[in-house]
């Protein structure tokens, strides 16, 4: 078993704290806290080869997938196909947390 504590992992993102707590073959695991009124930028087409999986703990956030734009909120899960352009925004009134994980091969 590899054990890791969110603590020790240093954050990446201006706006919001993002950190990826584990990566193995063709997996990579982690969180995002975002606060409100942050945007996560556009990750243009291309931008990872895995699907992105998320899944809502806290807040609400708008997403924009593709072309489509989601309202999403605590208790939903999306999932991003690999190479689509997508971004978000915290226009809740309470700090976003996001679980994600990029998965390459897996639908």
């Amino acid at each position: 078993m590899i054990l890791v504590h969110e603590q020790n992992i240093e954050a990446q993102g201006t706006d919001y704290e993002l950190k990826s707590l584990l990566n193995g073959d063709g997996v990579q695991f982690g969180i995002v806290r975002i606060p409100v009124g942050a945007r996560i930028p556009l990750h243009d087409a291309g931008t990872h080869e895995q699907n992105e999986y998320s899944y809502i703990i806290k807040g609400f956030l708008m997403m924009q997938s593709g072309e489509t734009e989601y309202r999403v909120k605590a208790g939903d899960a999306t999932l991003i196909p690999a190479g689509e352009s997508h971004w978000c925004y915290n226009d809740g009134d309470e700090e976003a947390f996001v679980v994600w994980s990029l998965v390459r091969g897996f639908a």
